[in-house]
């Protein structure tokens, strides 16, 4: 049994040890999620990019184009920890009104181009306009427009990025099928806050790719096409080609499943 005066330094002793223990508590919950960091907020450590247009800044990862340094190629900074398959990504973006961004995965490097990508997108704008959807840069566009189940179908004949480019039509693969839909465009675009911090969230599991927004379901593809999808990939986040622009990351996270 306690004694009545010894409650108050009891009570005080837990009062102190709380913020101490409240930090191995959230790591804990961390480590059981599964989730690893992949910046560090200080430096361009683990990541390929051109100084030019990516910089820490307060703990933030930044793109920016100027006014002097305007792009010819879209640009990405590219993570060097290896070639995720089936993982889950999550982070924050904040964006201006006129800039374009993304992030890929699943992609390669092209070799004439600096800091380029191919693969797949999800797709970040500071209109709106696309945000969430599923773009794949430099191969067959659009595979789900935002609020779209789409299934891409298998593909068979000549794979030369000649006759990738003949299926294209006003920037969206044509060898896609709209299975369902999450809402219209329009709709989820009201989920999407404009020029503050909102979450993106991707979900790549086989050939299941899921992108969220502020944990709104944007886009889902089911890639059926063996010979143009990936299973895997390098991860990197883009800035596009157009007017100066400035895009901020922060709390990327990755998880393997």
């Amino acid at each position: 049994m306690l004694r009545r005066n010894t409650l108050p330094c009891l009570l005080l002793a837990l009062c102190l040890s709380g913020p101490l223990a409240l930090p191995s508590l959230a790591q804990k919950a961390k480590k059981e999620k599964g989730f690893t960091s992949i910046f560090n907020g200080k430096n361009l450590d683990g990541w390929d990019a051109d100084p030019n247009y990516w910089r820490v800044e307060d703990g933030i990862l930044v793109g920016e184009i100027t006014p002097d340094k305007l792009l010819k190629t879209n640009n990405f900074i590219i993570w060097k920890g290896g070639e995720p398959g089936d993982f889950e990504f999550k982070g924050e973006f904040n964006i201006t009104e006129s800039g374009n961004s993304g992030i890929n995965y699943r992609s390669e490097r092209l070799t004439d181009v600096p800091f380029a990508l191919r693969g797949y997108q999800a797709d970040i704008d500071g209109r709106r306009m696309w945000t969430g959807q599923n773009y794949e840069e430099r191969r067959r566009t659009t595979l789900a427009y935002r609020g779209e189940k789409a299934t891409i179908n298998s593909f068979a004949g000549d794979a030369s990025p000649e006759a990738i480019r003949s299926k294209v039509a006003r920037n969206a693969w044509t060898g896609r099928t709209v299975t369902g839909s999450f809402g219209t465009s329009d709709s989820l675009k009201n989920f999407v806050k404009p020029g503050e911090w909102n979450t993106i969230r991707i979900v790549a599991k086989g050939n299941t790719l899921r992108h969220y927004v502020n944990d709104i379901l944007m886009s889902e593809v089911v890639d059926e096409d063996t010979v143009n999808g990936k299973a895997k990939g390098l991860l990197g986040i883009q800035v596009h080609v157009g007017p100066p622009m400035k895009v901020q990351y922060r709390n990327l996270m990755l998880k393997k499943l």
